[in-house]
């Protein structure tokens, strides 16, 4: 993941009624500022919208939180509605001049994004997900196809990223769903649940 360890828990960064970005305070991302960050986190709001009712069911959104030592310019989390989020930023520390300030490619992004939402969520609510709904245990983004000893960085992984399974005790790890693609792991009754919640 990108970041720094430890940026997570900056006081009280992205607390709710903080102000503006570019005021020295937390604020929410001006939309097509992020332009991969923002659609890599309307992909995982899918997953999120099919497993999890979030209070007010508002999506996650982008929170730029200005760096408090002025070194790292800006940084963007992936927060709760409200302002509130955990975890590392989702974007590149090294933003030097001239620097990418995202991810280079789309996986990359999607998995960033999926890890930092995960972070957020998990931390905020108390709660594990997403859930894999065969084994009843958390799952986390990897490339698809990778084996239980895989570890980030290896480059011999390059499938789509996934959200990936443990397993139970017989260790039968497996890739549940690509990300943005939990409602189709979802029964029936409640696939078309969703589907008329998405109509209204």
């Amino acid at each position: 993941m990108s970041g720094r360890a430890g940026t997570g828990d900056r006081g009280r960064r992205g607390e709710p009624g903080w102000g503006e970005p570019g005021q020295g305070e937390a604020g929410r991302a001006e939309a097509g500022r992020w332009p991969e960050l923002e659609a890599a986190l309307a992909v995982v709001n899918r997953d999120v919208r099919a497993t999890l009712t979030l209070p007010g069911r508002e999506p996650l959104i982008l929170m730029v939180v200005p760096d408090p030592d002025g070194f790292d310019g800006d940084q963007v989390y992936v927060a709760m509605a409200d302002g509130r989020s955990h975890g590392n930023p989702v974007h590149s520390d090294d933003l030097e001049e001239g620097a990418e300030p995202e991810p280079g490619d789309a996986a990359a992004v999607l998995t960033v994004v999926a890890e930092a939402a995960q972070e957020t969520l998990m931390e905020l609510l108390w709660q594990v997900w997403p859930l894999c709904r065969e084994h009843g245990t958390g799952m986390h983004p990897r490339p698809a196809g990778t084996s239980g000893d895989w570890c980030p960085g290896e480059t011999a992984a390059v499938g789509p990223p996934v959200w990936w399974c443990r397993g139970g005790r017989a260790g039968d790890c497996h890739d549940a769903s690509l990300i943005g693609e939990l409602a189709d792991t979802l029964p029936g009754k409640e696939r078309r649940a969703l589907r008329r919640r998405g109509r209204r």
